[in-house]
């Protein structure tokens, strides 16, 4: 009887685990052929490239792997091309990539071999062959120098020739998303802040007995229970005190008193999250957060309410900072001049970087943001993903005056009408008793 029930049981993980893995492929082969159907056409005719050729090594495969459908890569390589032959379509092969998940994820006309590679190219005869080459987005620059020699003997002279770089293609083919993508964005943000907001609980947490670092394992943990990935690894569990930062997810012991943040996000289905939450820990006696301490993350709310209203797509990125800097320079904040370039003044400093998000953590779209000087300058288009990211420093009296940084940040997506969350936002300082 007891060897029945062990079978049983048995039986009855290995059919769960396959209907999960099987549902979650099935909608990662949705995204994909959406994005060939819908996306794949416009970004490659915006970009003015005929044929797109992205190769893979075995053991160096390009960022985009994941994105085209993975499959097996040989000794020898492989590539997927995608060439416009006009029409409503993008003919989409592959060569020398195999596997029963790629083949049966219809998202390919042909599947041949890397020998065939000349005479392909040969009889579309593109003008401008795209190449994952890029001096400013790392998930661009997938191709090896070798790689592209290697291509440029195959091809001869004349094709090199035409060769360009697909930087620009790459960034709006990700950043451009379907119903499908954004339908599992939501679904990872669903995890990312309800595992984030039950760190910062007395689920998890004693006060005087749990260490900073005990959080973050505990978080990494809840990953792996959930087969969850990161783009980020260690989740970032800090405290900021009256001098700054104190400590990150180290052995740091949590303590009455603190301000603790969350810095983290999950990966789901080749999308991937990034958000913060904050709380605080009563002090003996204490039954709220204390006056400074709660106004000073009222100020962010108040910022964050400005910014949402400030996004609209048909603009550059930097156009859309200027904008949101000048509603908030209005309502009374002060625009810092750097990070962590606070001022003494009695007024809210704020820095934003409202970031691409999607395929990583920080995607490679259209960017809110200082640190991405390139993208800063692409239009912002209805489906990007976005992440509503800024921090606002604010003078808090029961710390002598000195300001504490509240860090503030979730995830939305760019509609006609601008900012809408794709999950339940940060709501409140959380409270650990």
């Amino acid at each position: 009887m007891k060897a029945f029930i062990t079978t049983l049981l048995l039986l009855v993980c290995t059919t769960t685990f396959s209907q999960e893995a099987m549902r979650r492929w099935r909608k990662m082969n949705q995204v994909r052929n959406d994005k060939f159907d819908l996306v794949l056409p416009e970004v490659m005719r915006e970009n003015n490239i005929d044929m797109w050729i992205i190769m893979n090594r075995e053991g160096n495969l390009d960022p985009l792997y994941s994105d085209l459908g993975e499959g097996y890569v040989g000794s020898f390589g492989s590539y997927y091309i995608f060439t416009d032959r006009g029409g409503d379509r993008i003919e989409r092969v592959s060569l020398g990539n195999n596997g029963y998940l790629l083949k049966e994820g219809g998202g390919y006309d042909y599947f041949g071999s890397v020998d065939e590679l000349k005479e392909f190219v040969m009889e579309r005869d593109p003008k401008r062959i795209g190449l994952n080459i890029s001096p400013n987005i790392g998930g661009a620059d997938g191709l090896t120098h070798s790689g592209y020699l290697e291509l440029a003997e195959i091809l001869g002279k004349k094709y090199e020739d035409r060769f360009v770089s697909a930087e620009k293609l790459v960034s709006d083919f990700r950043s451009r998303r379907v119903a499908s993508e954004i339908a599992i964005y939501g679904e990872a943000g669903e995890f990312s802040y309800t595992i984030a907001e039950r760190a910062l609980s007395n689920e998890v947490i004693t006060p005087g007995v749990t260490t900073l670092e005990d959080v973050a394992w505990w978080m990494k943990e809840q990953q792996f229970k959930n087969n969850l990935g990161s783009s980020f690894g260690m989740p970032s569990v800090y405290i900021t005190g009256p001098n700054g930062v104190e400590a990150t997810s180290s052995d740091r012991i949590i303590q009455r008193g603190d301000v603790i943040m969350i810095d983290w996000g999950v990966g789901l289905m080749n999308m991937f999250t990034d958000m913060k939450r904050i709380a605080y820990v009563l002090k003996e006696g204490e039954t709220k957060v204390p006056a400074g301490i709660q106004n000073a993350f009222d100020q962010s709310m108040k910022v964050r309410d400005i910014v949402q209203r400030a996004i609209k797509p048909g603009v550059t990125a930097k156009e859309a900072e200027e904008e949101v800097y000048k509603r908030l320079t209005a309502a009374g904040f002060n625009r810092m001049k750097g990070f962590n370039q606070y001022t003494d003044l009695d007024k809210t400093d704020v820095i934003i970087g409202c970031h691409s998000v999607g395929n990583w953590g920080h995607g490679i779209g259209p960017s809110i943001a200082y640190w991405n000087p390139v993208r800063i300058n692409y239009e912002l288009k209805p489906s990007n993903l976005i992440s509503i990211e800024f921090f606002a420093y604010t003078k808090v009296p029961e710390w002598g005056g000195k300001k504490l940084r509240v860090p503030i940040e979730d995830d939305a997506v760019i509609t006609s009408r601008g900012i809408e969350w794709l999950y339940p936002i940060n709501p409140r300082m959380l409270v650990i008793k």
